[in-house]
């Protein structure tokens, strides 16, 4: 037997009352439907009678009026926390609604974990199953390159750092078929032990194992297939690994998005990354503002030229905090941090950031650890031209310098040990662009602190 499905609708002035009449009839006559009312999202100022209580009384549920000629998003929430609605359905159309308002409409709908749907169309709040018995944040992002990894190996090694023993659970498009445990905390994760797990057919570059690598903690690799556009996955493995997150020594999880997919995995908090090299178009439309909206923190990343201006920097942080005013937002730039010690050697770079601000990362290792950048490369997403730059530069330098991502490990570790060279692996450090931020790490720790007290109080 189905469920009672409480339904708000969102109906105009544009269609004939008997109209909106036989459609709300129509739903409310499936025995698994009950309309508890229905909001005039415009096209009032065609009605005979503006009385709400008229309105109501016509169409058997009752009725709320936009206060003006703009979409009441407010009183659209304000009706589903009132009736505890399930369901947002949409019997409006062109030209009240456009697809833009729509997707506004879809973003708010989804940030109260309800699904909005129409005749041809239905969005649902990601899945979040409630598995965890510890306490756990989610890490996710408005987009694919935007630094996740980078930030979730910051979290992590400050959080254990400040001895809250954590676990990052990690999913990605090449990960494990059965959740796998890399004891980053145990393991001396060498480059010749990377490329020794490479020639096993284990994907080494994947997100667990830089996780693993870069925090040297416990962490859990699953894997999953395809993102929705408000970032369901279709596949994935994450709820064994959450379930595995249970059981191991760790008293606090800390689960790492894939792209825009976000875990489906109930947590106490979020941290919400936007890419500031992203075009403003996807951050504030679309379901950029759900994502956004779901943030505890919101962290922007890679927030200098040639990828974000001053001025689109300063729109997507206005953008952000109006839509989210509570949470705390720090714009950030990456800086390479190497794992071991290049002082005084000759390096080969080997990065994903873009050519535009290479000039500025060679710049930073140099004064920052004592070493001369000889030949950088920014194709760890090109194996040929990987290749290429690393033939060009390879006589000249001591050490193949290189973040753990794509072909890390097959290629430019496999060749630079191959010419006898030294193999570092590099960080990526979120820093804050200028000391008007919140200090960064100890938003961090209140953050984790505020999981904690959520979990303990739930």
């Amino acid at each position: 037997m189905k469920s009672i499905n409480k339904m708000l609708c969102l109906v105009d002035g544009e269609h004939y009352l008997p109209v909106t009449q036989e459609a709300i009839e129509t739903l409310n006559n499936l025995d698994h439907i009950d309309i508890a009312g229905a909001v005039f999202i415009g096209g009032t100022e065609k009605l005979r009678d503006d009385s709400e209580e008229s309105y109501s009384e016509k169409l058997g549920v009752p009725v709320q009026f936009a206060k003006d000629k703009n979409i009441p998003y407010e009183i659209i929430i304000e009706m589903i926390r009132k009736y505890d609605i399930d369901t947002v359905m949409d019997l409006s159309d062109e030209p009240i609604l456009d697809y833009p308002k729509r997707f506004k409409i879809a973003c708010h709908v989804l940030n109260e974990g309800i699904s909005y749907e129409g005749p041809d169309f239905k969005f649902e709040p990601v899945s979040q199953y409630d598995i965890m018995e510890k306490p756990s944040i989610t890490i996710l992002g408005t987009g694919k390159r935007i630094g996740k990894t980078a930030v979730s190996g910051f979290v992590s090694r400050l959080i254990d750092k400040n001895n809250y023993n954590p676990c990052v659970i990690a999913m990605g498009r090449g990960g494990p078929s059965e959740p796998e445990i890399v004891h980053g905390e145990e393991l001396e994760i060498s480059a010749e032990f990377l490329l020794e797990q490479s020639e096993k057919g284990v994907h080494a570059a994947s997100d667990h194992w830089e996780d693993a690598l870069m925090s040297r903690i416990l962490t859990i690799g699953c894997r999953r297939c395809g993102g929705g556009m408000a970032g369901e996955v279709f596949l994935t493995n994450m709820k064994k690994g959450a379930r595995l997150a249970n059981e191991v020594d760790a008293e606090f999880a800390i689960f790492e998005g894939s792209g825009a997919a976000i875990p489906p995995i109930k947590t106490d908090k979020k941290i919400v990354l936007i890419g500031a090299n992203q075009p403003l178009e996807n951050l504030t439309s679309y379901f950029g503002p759900y994502r956004i909206g779901l943030g505890d923190l919101i962290i922007l990343t890679m927030c200098e030229e040639p990828m974000a201006s001053d001025d689109k920097i300063a729109k997507i942080e206005e953008f952000a905090r109006d839509l989210n005013p509570d949470a705390p937002i720090i714009s950030t730039v990456f800086r390479p941090k190497p794992l071991d010690d290049i002082s005084g050697k000759n390096v080969l770079f080997a990065t994903t950031a873009p050519e535009e601000i290479k000039e500025e990362l060679v710049k930073y290792l140099e004064e920052n650890y004592g070493c001369k950048i000889v030949g950088t490369t920014s194709h760890l997403s090109n194996r040929p031209l990987l290749r290429e730059d690393m033939e060009r530069y390879m006589d000249k330098c001591d050490v193949m310098l290189s973040e753990l991502k794509a072909a890390a490990v097959d290629v430019a570790t496999k060749d630079a040990i191959e010419a006898g060279l030294e193999v570092v692996y590099c960080d990526n450090i979120p820093i804050p662009i200028d000391d008007s931020y919140p200090d960064l790490a100890q938003e961090i720790l209140n953050l984790t602190d505020s999981a904690i007290e959520n979990f303990n109080n739930s």
